[in-house]
């Protein structure tokens, strides 16, 4: 405990500098939180290489743009970093319409958590450890809900990100049916995905006051 209380005093020491417009300062905390925000905030919500480095891109630019409106919490800069990333996945997956495992509602209720209660992503490690475990639980449990083609389909184009040419020949069709076989496995999937919430508003609203 005493160690972790030395690492937060040091981290808010570098992020009091960071915020006084020490660029060194503030370039040391993305190296450090930089590659937490890939693996376990933005590749496994957009889903593609591609998609969360120029996420992480973006995040980098808003932090430095925005970096003097953070104020220290007890669990150090992480949780607020965390948004900020999640703030940029929510964007993209709002502009694309195709090939994204989550919906935009998804991450603004993640949002909305993480804000009305910072204190709760607690640690980067173990924050990072959580939502890794809860991003590939709920999606290899709504792949094994769908149709084994369908999944398959997703696994090779979106997780795999195989080209469409290489994933068709694989499903032994062409590129057009394929695409059409993404989209139906994709809105397969998302709805797998919805399914577990939707019962939960139901059963809230069952048990709700009247």
């Amino acid at each position: 405990m005493a160690v972790a209380r030395t690492d937060l005093e040091a981290e808010r020491e570098l992020c009091e500098r960071a915020r006084a417009g020490d660029r060194a300062a503030l370039g040391q905390i993305l190296r450090r939180y930089g590659p937490i925000l890939y693996r376990s905030v933005l590749l496994p919500r957009l889903g593609r290489e591609a998609l969360a480095q120029d996420a992480l891109a973006e995040t980098y630019a808003r932090v430095v743009e925005r970096f003097h409106q953070f104020q220290w919490q007890d669990a150090g800069v992480y949780p607020w970093l965390r948004v900020v990333g999640l703030r940029i996945a929510y964007d993209i997956l709002r502009s694309r319409k195709r090939e994204t495992l989550y919906e935009p509602d998804d991450l603004q209720r993640e949002i909305d958590a993480a804000e009305a209660d910072p204190q709760a992503n607690g640690e980067a490690e173990l924050c990072e450890k959580r939502d890794l475990a809860e991003a590939r639980a709920r999606v290899e449990a709504a792949l094994r809900s769908i149709h084994p083609r369908y999944a398959e389909a997703i696994r090779l184009r979106v997780l795999e990100e195989r080209s469409r040419e290489e994933v068709a020949s694989a499903l032994g069709v062409t590129v057009s049916t394929f695409d059409v076989v993404l989209h139906r496995a994709l809105a397969a999937l998302k709805k797998a995905i919805d399914v577990p919430r939707v019962a939960e508003g139901k059963l809230a609203s069952r048990e709700a006051p009247r």
